[in-house]
């Protein structure tokens, strides 16, 4: 009875410190500004369909700061590495371009799939997502929805929490969220850093965002 008592205290203790240690990575401040640095290592998900045409406005408006840009695309998406090359590409003569790369992991959720297989193909886009963040440190974690940034923000999270670098999470909702999160903001909103919706209704329900107006 002895010997049990001990584990569960045990147990508890390390429940306790890591509960600790996760608040004390999403309250520690940012220190990974441009002007700090010179430059910012950014990591940007992409997603089908309109995700990755917004995703691209904004990093439109980012100064050259931001380098290297890793972009981090679901294995099934057929359409977000062309549009990702193209806007590559088409960058203003003049402005130095940016050193990017395209990475592929695992979908972690296909449209109208059921909630118990999400999970499976989560955890394997995780096992993916993982050791490609580890591998790529980037200073700022860059989303807008699609289901894929869930295990790469979750990745981040995690290198945080194991002391290994304290990674910059900014995600903004999508423009077509008008009156609710989508689902990914509803599991991000508590672990982004920065949380930007763009539509004044959304600010009054979820007073950590932040509202800015359409930004893209």
């Amino acid at each position: 009875m002895g010997l049990l008592l001990q584990l569960i205290a045990g147990l508890v203790l390390l429940l306790l410190v890591l509960v600790v240690r996760i608040w004390l990575v999403l309250r520690s401040p940012d220190t990974h500004r441009a002007a700090r640095k010179g430059h910012v290592s950014l990591l940007v998900v992409a997603g089908s369909g309109g995700h990755t045409t917004e995703i691209l406005r904004l990093l439109n408006s980012l100064s050259t700061s931001y380098s290297p840009i890793h972009y981090v695309l679901a294995d099934t998406d057929k359409m977000s590495e062309d549009k990702i090359r193209s806007f590559e590409s088409a960058k203003v003569n003049g402005i130095p371009k940016s050193l990017y790369t395209i990475h592929r992991i695992p979908r972690s959720r296909e449209v109208r799939q059921s909630w118990s297989s999400s999970v499976v193909t989560t955890i394997q886009s995780f096992l993916y997502s993982f050791p490609l963040t580890v591998h790529l440190k980037p200073d700022l974690i860059l989303c807008n929805g699609p289901g894929t940034c869930i295990p790469v923000c979750l990745s981040a999270l995690l290198l945080g929490i194991l002391g290994i670098k304290k990674i910059i999470v900014v995600y903004v909702e999508s423009l077509c969220r008008v009156e609710s999160l989508s689902l990914s903001g509803k599991l991000l909103y508590y672990i982004a850093d920065y949380f930007i919706v763009q539509w004044p209704l959304l600010k009054d329900k979820y007073p950590k965002s932040m509202y800015l107006g359409r930004i893209v």
